[in-house]
């Protein structure tokens, strides 16, 4: 078989305009889409490698069209190809299927979904001819990684890569058909929700001229929806109006099946960078690890579009992007995380802990880790309620909001490096940033990097002394007024889009009566500041560990965290730190 064979379909029909993804002929022109990485993306194991790997497995030889794994189905195998070839399959519309990808000689199948229990996004069958293939069932794939770090680095690379091309070629996932006048704020929120789960989406936007506007409008009629049934979410054959991000998660497979006897060793509450460190940690260790997350990994660190200070990373990371790795790596080690699952109530009389979740459930635990950060402050003006639902107002700048300010002025509430890093990432889009402070400066709350870049660009004008006074509009956002508290004048300008950078409140409000001790503004107290007495017998005479809460065995981490720094950087130290804590209350029983 000639290299050009083991392509994917998409990169082998980039020639011929109907026969790829509309987004193709953008992405092949684009140096970094995976599929140009052929090496790394779908590569070839030496036969070292494969010799190794068949020992964690078994070798078969299966007739042509031989069904391995279909879209949907949960834990499948992991293969190897040793004669023939594998074709990698995407489902249609019409009920039928499209060869997206074909694996050859030493190549083998997967994606990210093999490091979880999620309903995996293609299907695969044996080629003509037949073939024989190594089957690696999941607890010999997660052996085999451990004991062979050469293999599981060209595998977790390729998985990574494989998935990034699914989403920048818009395979394999659904299609999301949208409007800028109908549904906007919930079309934006399906596509964070789907985009943040590192989930494959398409977006048609009905209002779109040319073939995308006409693809969109097709695409509803076929499934007898219009325009006022935006947004519309298409998966194969099957549809869903506008579905809540619970209902979506359980409709696409995101959402794992969590065993109702197991007794976790600890579940961690919150999947931002804390919560991911704490997972990756704890389960790197050998303890069994549930994470709980009521959206997506991340927290309000995926937000930012550029994270440049932290270390490692000289030339930059997103937060979604830094978030994502955690993810993986996190299952990686055997983590699971659970998602879309909001944390109701802990219920803290006896132990191992129950966490009640939002769909009835409860999951156990022997410990458990408080990473649930923080909530955006919001403003106290007339409409606010009506422009927050993704109307005109955003606490997150990312591509999807950069792509509705093209060429329009925004403004930016706030001072903090949040601040700082969305107005600059929005200065290469928008016509104007608007920066808006109630201080005279920003010297005081953003890094001097950021100042400086501020300063330096003539699309960036920063407003001290100054505070949002009112939103006007109808449906959407259309104009913004502010007033220097200094001088009282007042400045209204057409904008339909702020972005709110105001700093947070914890996100403590499932705790309830738990005892777990909270400060005046609710962030929690940990170590000597939590006020535990070691006399108490929930405590058998000895002092609260750095981070753990008043209750024992129960730790708080980042940003909900009392007293803490509120970056990225210390919010992964303390997840990691944390871990040995969690340790020792373990081994006492």
């Amino acid at each position: 078989m000639d290299d050009v064979e083991t392509r994917p379909a998409a990169v082998v029909d980039a020639g011929v305009a109907e026969a790829a993804p509309a987004n193709t002929v953008a992405a092949i022109a684009n140096p970094s889409d995976p599929y140009l990485r052929e090496a790394q993306t779908f590569p070839r194991l030496t036969a070292d490698q494969v010799g190794r790997a068949e020992a964690f497995g078994t070798a078969e030889d299966l007739p042509a069209g031989t069904v391995l794994f279909r879209r949907g189905d949960h834990t499948v195998d992991f293969f190897i190809v040793l004669h023939g070839h594998i074709e990698i399959t995407e489902p249609m519309p019409d009920g039928g299927d499209r060869v997206i990808t074909v694996h050859a000689e030493h190549q083998f199948t997967g994606e990210l979904d093999l490091f979880n229990d999620r309903m995996i996004l293609v299907g695969g069958r044996i080629g003509a001819g037949g073939g024989r293939v190594v089957r690696v069932n999941r607890a010999g794939f997660r052996r085999m990684l451990t004991a062979e770090p050469d293999i599981g680095e060209v595998v977790m690379r390729a998985f990574i890569l494989r998935r990034v091309g699914f989403i920048e070629h818009g395979q394999a996932g659904v299609t999301l058909v949208a409007s800028r006048q109908e549904g906007v704020g919930d079309s934006l929120r399906i596509q964070r929700f789907l985009g943040r789960n590192g989930y494959p989406v398409r977006v048609l936007n009905i209002d779109r001229p040319g073939t995308e506007g006409e693809d969109a409008r097709t695409v509803l009629a076929a499934h007898g929806y219009g325009p006022d049934d935006l947004p519309v979410v298409v998966c194969a054959a099957r549809v869903m109006r506008n579905p809540d991000n619970a209902a979506l998660g359980a409709y696409l497979g995101l959402t794992e099946v969590l065993e109702r006897d197991r007794v976790f060793d600890v579940a961690v509450v919150g999947a931002g960078p804390a919560g991911l460190a704490s997972a990756v940690y704890a389960a790197s260790e050998g303890l069994g690890t549930v994470v709980l997350e009521a959206e997506a990994p991340g927290g309000q660190a995926a937000t930012s579009s550029r994270i440049e200070n932290y270390l490692g990373f000289p030339t930059g990371i997103s937060g979604g992007a830094l978030a994502g790795r955690a993810q993986v790596q996190a299952q990686k080690f055997g983590a699971r995380i659970a998602v879309p699952r909001s944390v109701v109530r802990l219920d803290c009389a006896a132990r191992p802990y129950a966490l009640h979740l939002d769909d009835g459930s409860a999951v156990r635990a022997r410990a458990v880790v408080i990473a649930t950060g923080a909530s955006y402050r919001t403003l106290d003006l007339p409409g606010f309620d009506r422009f927050s639902g993704g109307n005109g107002i955003h606490w997150a700048a990312t591509a999807i909001e950069a792509g509705l300010c093209e060429r329009e002025e925004v403004a930016v509430v706030g001072g903090g490096n949040s601040a700082g890093q969305a107005a600059v990432f929005l200065s290469r889009q928008a016509a104007h940033v608007h920066i808006l402070v109630r201080g005279p400066n920003l010297a005081a709350s953003m890094s001097d990097y950021l100042v400086g870049r501020i300063e330096a660009s003539d699309r960036i004008t920063l407003h001290t002394d100054t505070e949002v006074t009112a939103l006007v509009g109808g449906r959407h956002l259309e104009q913004v007024e502010w007033t220097n508290r200094r001088t009282g004048a007042v400045e209204r300008r057409a904008i339909h889009n702020v972005f709110l950078m105001l700093g947070a409140v914890p996100n403590t409000g499932w705790l309830g009566d738990c005892g777990v001790a909270r400060d005046e503004r609710g962030f929690v107290q940990v170590g000597a500041q939590a006020g535990a007495d070691p006399a108490d017998p929930l405590w058998s005479g000895r002092q609260p560990h750095v981070l753990e809460t008043s209750r024992p065995g129960i730790f708080a981490v980042g940003d909900v965290r009392a007293g803490s720094v509120k970056r990225v950087a210390s919010a992964v130290g303390e997840g990691s730190v944390v871990v040995s804590s969690v340790h020792q209350v373990l081994a006492e029983g």
